[in-house]
């Protein structure tokens, strides 16, 4: 159980995926705005490291709750605290993970673990949060989602079919929180220098240029402008990018096949 502080008069922010890339890069940009912390990931010790390093470096309450999301057990005892907490002021929906390889020669225990992170956990702890924060009419809530919620590719098929979810999920929430003070976000990133790609074994020098990445400060950096601005719901990172989905939305279907081939055979 986590020991921050209820009487601290800071807002407190939960991240999920905290331990690193881009979730790590929230809690250290949300930490120099003087939010505590609640950091949520599965390495215990690489969360306790980050909270005495943002305690040690900003002055606020960074607590650890090392939980797997993909698991019941995980996530719905966050969420049921989460739904008791009344300092809850912004969620980070960030926790995923990437595969490569056709969905026939995947193992099922994996697509079945990446629904359960990228779909099911999102949506119980955003529920978890909105009443309380629909009752004190404030409260932000930002799910991590992709540029790929934007197509679909070989190699990728249930990556960009739950980032899909997300951003639609999200869209739909917009709609429903209007006038309640509640605000929420879709950040959409596209390439971005993290572990994601490493842990997938992918070798970004292949069919991925170099003016395709990202930093991750940029990417967090622009979220939370947006997020505490009058910014949009979908936040897309980079003019780049932003022309990149404008493309996709709007070129014709055979030209998009071909792109989502070829960068889909450097995931098969």
């Amino acid at each position: 159980m986590p020991t921050t502080k209820s009487d601290s008069t800071r807002p407190l922010a939960v991240i999920t995926g905290a331990s690193a890339g881009i979730g790590r890069e929230f809690a250290r940009q949300l930490a120099r705005r003087g939010f505590d912390l609640l950091l949520v990931a599965r390495d215990a010790e690489r969360l306790s490291a980050l909270g005495a390093e943002l305690r040690a470096e900003h002055g606020v309450a960074a607590d650890a709750w090392p939980a797997d999301l993909s698991r019941d057990d995980g996530m719905r005892p966050l969420a049921e605290f989460l739904a008791q907490n009344e300092r809850v002021t912004l969620l980070v929906n960030n926790a995923g993970f990437g595969t490569k390889g056709k969905l026939a020669t995947r193992p099922v225990a994996e697509q079945a673990t990446m629904l359960e992170l990228h779909v099911m956990a999102p949506m119980l702890l955003t529920r978890a949060v909105l009443p309380r924060m629909i009752a004190r009419r404030d409260g932000r809530i930002i799910t991590v989602a992709s540029v790929a919620s934007f197509t679909a590719s070989p190699g990728n098929v249930n990556y960009c079919a739950t980032k899909a979810y997300n951003r639609v999920f999200t869209e739909g929430l917009a709609l429903e929180l209007s006038g309640t003070g509640v605000r929420v976000q879709v950040l959409c990133p596209g390439f971005t220098h993290t572990e994601f790609h490493d842990r997938m074994q992918v070798d970004k020098s292949k069919g991925i240029p170099g003016w395709a990445w990202l930093e991750a400060d940029r990417v967090v950096r622009e979220s939370l402008d947006a997020a505490f601005g009058n910014g949009p719901v979908v936040v897309i990172p980079g003019k780049r990018y932003r022309a990149v989905v404008f493309a996709l939305r709007y070129m014709p279907l055979w030209v998009r096949r071909l792109m989502q081939e070829r960068y889909g055979r450097a995931r098969i």
